[in-house]
């Protein structure tokens, strides 16, 4: 029995504006290859498929038809969990549908325990697999407030909540594996972030709960469950060391901190004539569908840099980080003469010698976050040096900008 774990897909996000709905229809059609091409039984998906508790009609057509084709593949059965990006409710609406396809939604606590708990059978409808899909558990769901209670008590109730929820669930479980067969293997599945665990800059990685609980301790999974498929964290790594317990990753780069990240989803093959319940675990690495490039450096390095990428005919989206000692003033003019005529596109530019300026000029002990953005435009134009003649026409630019933002605002509510 084969099952492939993934997390994490984030449908719908943009990055700095850019839609990327052409990246997860081939990140998708890849992903049926691949189970094709390895004869998957089980696929397991451990929440955050989209980016929004609302997606748009495109996110949802991308879903849907993802689901239509997996269910017309070798893929048996498909286990779905909710994560924190998700609305419970929207993923559990069309349940009673998908499980016409072999496709198990869970989007949120039922009050009941054993509706987590999946028996999926093979095609001779003798049962081969246990999953206990414990969606993402929400600080409502897990603890109850109490008057004067203090952030150590509300971190160690959530923990206590958590373990005990889980501990319900495989215990269940357990019983469901004694009335059925001792060789058939247990799998837990979670969305939530275990202390250790890895992230980078720019992520979108969310701190799940208040105070302290950002993180769980690895200690809350019985130690006899034969594998955990977790999501949440968007790099591909262990759980406390072991094999057995494991973040799949996010599938494509959701900022420009994951570019240089090797991204994979996880292949559990259980082999009865090897072991009844061990599993056998590797990774297969995904495509990059679309580049991504972060440059860093002084004007040099960012010239030799892009001119290397669009000789080698680069379609590299890139984030430019400005870090030399010369003032440049026309640096975004600069940068697209650059990748004039190429197949690269910069998404965002930070100019830190002007960053630094700015900074400096704020009065000890403040911070950015601190002055207006009116403020803050006018440290600009000091720490750029404009000439004076030319901030009235500048500055009533900018207020026509913060206009339309404004307005964009008002309609997009």
């Amino acid at each position: 029995m084969k099952i492939l774990h993934t997390s994490d897909w984030h449908i719908g996000k943009t990055l700095y504006g850019h839609k990327r709905y052409d990246e997860f229809e081939a990140f998708f059609s890849w992903l049926v290859e691949t189970i094709e091409q390895e004869q998957v039984d089980v696929l397991l998906i451990a929440g955050d498929i989209f980016d929004t508790s609302t997606p748009g009609n495109r996110s949802q057509q991308l879903y849907y038809r993802f689901l239509h084709r997996v269910a017309a593949s070798a893929c048996r059965h498909v286990v779905i969990i909710a994560g924190n990006h998700d609305s419970p409710s929207f993923l559990s609406a069309p349940r009673e549908l998908l499980r016409a396809l072999d496709v198990h939604v869970t989007g949120s606590l039922s009050g009941n325990p054993a509706d987590e708990i999946l028996v999926l059978h093979d095609p001779k409808g003798d049962a081969e697999l246990i999953v206990c899909a414990v969606p993402h558990l929400r600080d409502r769901d897990i603890r109850t407030a109490e008057a004067g209670e203090s952030m150590e008590d509300k971190s160690r109730k959530l923990v206590e909540g958590i373990r005990d929820h889980y501990a319900e669930v495989i215990n269940l479980a357990r019983l469901q594996r004694t009335a059925l067969s001792s060789s058939i293997p247990i799998i837990a599945m979670g969305h939530l972030f275990v202390a250790g665990g890895q992230t980078v800059e720019g992520d979108g990685v969310r701190e799940l709960y208040v105070g302290s609980l950002a993180h769980v301790p690895a200690g809350i999974f019985p130690p006899d469950i034969d594998y955990l498929a977790l999501g949440h964290l968007h790099v591909p790594q262990r759980v406390n060391g072991s094999s057995v317990m494991r973040y799949s990753g996010s599938p494509l780069p959701i900022g420009f901190g994951e570019a240089d990240q090797e991204k994979s989803v996880c292949l559990i093959e259980f082999n009865r004539q090897i072991s009844a319940t061990r599993p056998a675990v590797s990774l297969i690495n995904i495509p990059v569908f679309q580049p991504l490039e972060r440059i860093r450096g002084n004007w040099q390095v960012i010239s030799d840099r892009i001119s290397m990428l669009s000789a080698a005919n680069s379609c590299a989206w890139l984030e430019i980080n400005y870090e030399g000692d010369e003032m440049i003033t026309d640096l975004q003019e600069r940068l697209q003469s650059a990748i004039e005529g190429s197949r690269l596109e910069i998404l965002r530019i930070r100019n830190n010698r002007i960053m630094n300026q700015i900074l400096d000029q704020i009065d000890d002990g403040g911070t950015l976050e601190e002055l207006s953005v009116n403020e803050v435009f006018e440290h600009c134009l000091s720490a750029a040096a404009i000439p004076v003649e030319q901030r009235t026409e500048l500055w009533r630019t900018y207020q026509e900008t913060l206009v339309s933002l404004d307005e964009e605002d008002i309609r997009a509510e």
